[in-house]
């Protein structure tokens, strides 16, 4: 019973806290889960956020579903997780709405704003530099070959959706079948 009262504190926490959507949500996630209560080891994580990447919905309710799951082997913590993280921002969303229709055009509510839009830059920013670690990228020090793999693929797709707005689902074809043919 301890286990799920932790679950939800720590992901209605992240939930209250997490700015910027799901992807925002991922270093936040990443810290709770993986370095202060050990339930997934860093690897665990990463494959978790691919598979949630690559599932329906938004990546930080399939994180927070997967991480509950995982962390429990039951449903419940799935449920526990997934109720937690969507918790605060339908709280959130009921109590500000009426506010923000009337008051949206006011001075302090668009300073407001304007302050929270480089945080979630930065907390989307701070996501990607946790995803490049030696789990998705491998090391030069201990296989070179893989690391030369890893990083050409994540140019050719970064490439390919910055440049030529390649879809997203496309990419990771092509990438499951270079994963295939070069492992």
């Amino acid at each position: 019973m301890l286990l799920y009262l932790q679950l939800f504190y720590t992901f209605f926490k992240i939930g209250l806290f997490g700015f910027g959507g799901g992807y925002a949500m991922l270093s936040l996630i990443q810290g709770e889960v993986v370095v202060q209560h050990s339930w997934l080891t860093p690897q665990e994580f990463t494959d978790i956020v691919a598979i949630s990447q690559m599932t329906p919905g938004p990546i930080g309710i399939n994180v927070a579903t997967y991480v509950g799951y995982t962390a429990t082997q039951s449903v419940w913590g799935s449920i526990t997780a997934t109720f937690a993280v969507i918790l605060p921002s339908f709280i959130l969303m009921l109590t500000i709405s009426r506010f923000f229709l009337k008051h949206r055009n006011h001075p302090i509510v668009e300073a407001i704003f304007s302050g929270l839009r480089p945080a979630v830059v930065g907390l989307i920013a701070s996501a990607a530099l946790l995803l490049m670690n030696t789990e998705n990228f491998n090391s030069p020090n201990v296989d070179l070959y893989n690391f030369i793999i890893s990083i050409i693929l994540f140019i050719a797709v970064f490439i390919g959706t910055y440049k030529f707005k390649t879809n997203p689902i496309l990419l990771i074809l092509a990438c499951a079948i270079i994963g295939i043919i070069v492992y």
